[in-house]
């Protein structure tokens, strides 16, 4: 048989065998996106009251290194809020701007106001060796609360004064011992919008979000913007001093309630968790420097072998569309089935799916990110962030213990 004849047919079998691929992610998103729950959508009065007791209800741990700029409105976001009892507690973690200060600030703010909520400062001036600076501070944080459930957010977070009671209630109805609630990104450009929807998808060929709760699926979550666990199930499992050198430590905590058979669930709610994640169509490249590499271990091999995936799911569908013939057909049911999945997913991105059809350049730019998170930590020989480098044998060696 003819060699061009044979590499034409070879290639119009792997892009009908994407096209298909894909139409099954799509029917599958479709299906399974409509089963995580709306907190904005649910009666409150058909979820549990919370226990009447003196203390907290629930302790917020707020990690915060070098966050002057977003710190206060967090803070003030929580103290706002309405339903059940906090303590807060904002670790100011070796800040060399004035985020310390301006915790302070607000915890004065608060014990003079008489507010319901208790707000505590905790300042951490030197890292332990072998742990990583946003682990270490949760761990100090955790130490301090008392509340029998914890919440793990981030320091630019913005809550709706309903989301903490709303998510609590919810969570003890669902008889969860772990709940991630989807933040709703705050999204100014189209750029921007398309690059979060092609992670979206993207990691969907991954982790499933509506096949959390399932005990038996494999798949995990955690959210660096809400973490809620028991506090009993988090001591169980060695809390972060188990996770103290992960660079992704909030998949991880999802990852190990998820093999410990704990109870995990997410759910979304428009509104109740707002945050600015991605600056700009590029601000992606920046954000995976330090987590990219790591979410493949470390692994070279692995990471390339990503790379390649991302590559084929977004350069193959526009090969087949210019090819003509049965290949242009497997292109155009390809991209039909991106755009369904762009539809499932709207319930979580919040982005029209129209953008499906900058859905290649998009996947470039995340490809982009993760090589140079790689190449840069290769490069360095360790990750560094905000102000700190952490050896990358010493990552390694960890992941390898800890896979």
């Amino acid at each position: 048989m003819d060699l061009a004849l044979l590499a034409d047919r070879l290639f119009i079998s792997l892009s009908w065998l994407l096209a298909l691929a894909w139409l099954w992610k799509a029917i599958d998103a479709l299906r399974g996106i409509p089963q995580i729950p709306d907190l904005t959508r649910i009666d409150a009065s058909s979820l549990p009251a919370l226990p009447d007791r003196e203390g907290p209800h629930l302790a917020v741990v707020v990690p915060a290194c070098n966050e002057e700029v977003s710190i206060q409105a967090t803070l003030r976001s929580l103290l706002a809020s309405t339903g059940l009892r906090l303590e807060i507690v904002a670790v100011n973690d070796r800040s060399t701007d004035r985020t310390g200060a301006l915790i302070e600030e607000v915890a004065a703010e608060a014990a003079f106001s008489g507010s319901s909520h208790r707000l505590i400062a905790i300042h951490v001036s030197e890292l332990p060796e072998c742990w990583l600076g946003k682990p270490h501070a949760m761990a100090r944080g955790a130490e301090m609360a008392s509340a029998p459930w914890l919440l793990f957010t981030d320091a630019d977070v913005i809550f709706h004064p309903d989301a903490l009671a709303l998510s609590l209630r919810h969570a003890m109805a669902r008889n969860a011992d772990h709940m991630i609630l989807v933040p709703t990104l705050a999204i100014e450009t189209n750029g921007e919008a398309a690059v979060l929807a092609a992670m979206n998808i993207l990691g969907q060929w991954t982790i499933r979000l509506w096949k959390v709760s399932d005990p038996k699926a494999g798949d995990f979550f955690g959210s660096g913007s809400f973490n809620l666990i028991r506090r009993g199930v988090y001591t169980r499992l060695g809390g972060f001093a188990a996770l103290r050198l992960e660079v992704v430590e909030d998949l991880a905590l999802g990852q190990l309630v998820k093999h410990a058979r704990y109870a995990q669930h997410a759910a979304v709610g428009p509104g109740l968790i707002r945050i600015r994640w991605l600056q700009g169509t590029f601000g992606i490249v920046h954000l995976a420097e330090k987590n990219a590499f790591a979410f493949y271990r470390y692994r070279v091999g692995l990471t390339l072998l990503a790379c390649l995936g991302i590559a084929s799911l977004a350069v193959l569908p526009l090969a087949a569309l210019m090819a003509g013939g049965w290949a242009t057909a497997a292109g155009l049911v390809t991209y039909a089935s991106i755009l369904l999945a762009y539809a499932a997913n709207r319930r979580i991105s919040g982005v029209p799916p129209w953008l499906a059809v900058l859905f290649a350049p998009a996947a470039a730019i995340v490809l982009f990110a993760l090589l140079r998170s790689m190449v840069l930590a290769l490069a360095r020989k360790g990750v560094e962030w905000r102000g700190t480098r952490y050896p990358l044998e010493e990552l390694r060696q960890y992941a390898r213990r800890n896979r």
